[in-house]
């Protein structure tokens, strides 16, 4: 089985070529770092026409690298979202064209499911059930992951992400975008211990994680000029290690019998939050499980890979399927009390 993935929800535009035995055929993938780097972070406008622009470019070149025609997919898989409604539209629109003209099944992918099954095209001894850390830009939830379609929300955050904001802690501090891996650079010349700084939630008896009074601590020290962005880095960072780990632990005493520990997001990549959390599996016994780095940010061979999951459980999808800018893996969570809009 040889499944077209295509990823347009953000600032990344991608296509892969992956297989039901896990081999990447090829991955292709535009970022757009340049043009929102005067803004400090991703305008919605400008993604979706470099989308428009690159899209089917890549996906000629994953099939040349392959070496493969559009004759030869079983299946066309597209984020349908959630994320920047925008660019969904771009991927799906694609992906539908695609499906139409070569008469192959369509199949919407969740942006957020193919974070969560991600981990299982790197790792093939991943079994479910698993408890998964969902850490990026837009999204910060605890799942205990069933299967292709079948999640359960322990938690989620009732503001920020944890994503967001490392991003805006960079903004402020005039790191650069993309505000990640700016601010691990800088942390790691800091001191960890210099900026009292909150831990929002820290202690309380529900698993959800809350952000965005941290943000407004570190907007109010870096302003107070009493300390350096490489000690606010440092502090900061700390401090959502100190969340996660304190917030997944109380989730983790809700499940039964979780296969392994995981993390996925782009904020996966971060090495302090990693080490953090292979401490935790440890605690409670469990495999900790990673994805490689370049599987954590946005690409289009996660959404091939859902879809090779979901095609070979028999999930295809019509060619009337809308783009959403929200979809919640787990419809029938209750909403987190004290939550947002975007919660």
């Amino acid at each position: 089985m040889i499944i077209l993935g295509l990823e347009s929800s953000c600032d990344e535009t991608a296509a892969a070529l992956v297989t039901a035995d896990r081999r990447v055929l090829a991955h292709k993938l535009a970022g757009q770092e340049a043009a929102h780097a005067p803004y400090g972070g991703v305008v919605p406008e400008i993604a979706a026409r470099a989308h428009v622009e690159v899209l089917t470019p890549l996906v000629e070149a994953a099939l040349a690298e392959a070496g493969v025609g559009l004759a030869d997919v079983d299946a066309i898989a597209a984020t349908a979202g959630p994320g920047l409604i925008g660019g969904v539209m771009v991927g799906l629109v694609t992906g539908k064209a695609l499906a139409l003209a070569a008469n192959k099944p369509l199949i919407a992918v969740n942006h957020l499911e193919g974070h969560a099954l991600s981990p299982r095209l790197a790792d093939p001894d991943l079994d479910f059930p698993y408890a998964l850390l969902l850490v990026s830009g837009g999204h910060c939830q605890l799942l205990e992951v069933r299967g292709p379609g079948d999640y359960r929300r322990l938690a989620t955050t009732i503001d920020d992400a944890a994503g967001e904001a490392f991003d805006k802690t960079a903004k402020l501090l005039g790191l650069g975008f993309p505000g990640g891996p700016a601010v691990e650079r800088a942390a790691a010349q800091g001191d960890a211990k210099a900026v009292p700084l909150p831990r929002p939630l820290v202690g309380s008896a529900e698993p959800h994680f809350s952000f965005a009074g941290l943000k407004s601590a570190v907007l109010r020290a870096a302003e107070s000029g009493r300390y350096s962005p490489e000690d606010i880095c440092a502090s900061f960072t700390q401090a959502v290690v100190d969340c996660l780990i304190d917030r997944t632990r109380r989730g983790l005493a809700r499940m039964e019998t979780p296969t392994a520990l995981v993390i996925a997001g782009g904020v996966a990549a971060n090495s302090a939050i990693r080490g953090a959390l292979k401490g935790l599996a440890d605690e409670f016994g469990l495999r900790f499980v990673a994805p490689p780095l370049w599987l954590c940010t946005d690409n289009a061979a996660m959404i091939a890979w859902a879809g090779v999951e979901r095609f070979s459980a028999g999930h295809t999808d019509s060619l009337d399927t809308p783009a959403r800018a929200r979809w919640p893996l787990d419809p029938s969570a209750e909403k987190a009390r004290g939550a947002g809009v975007k919660a």
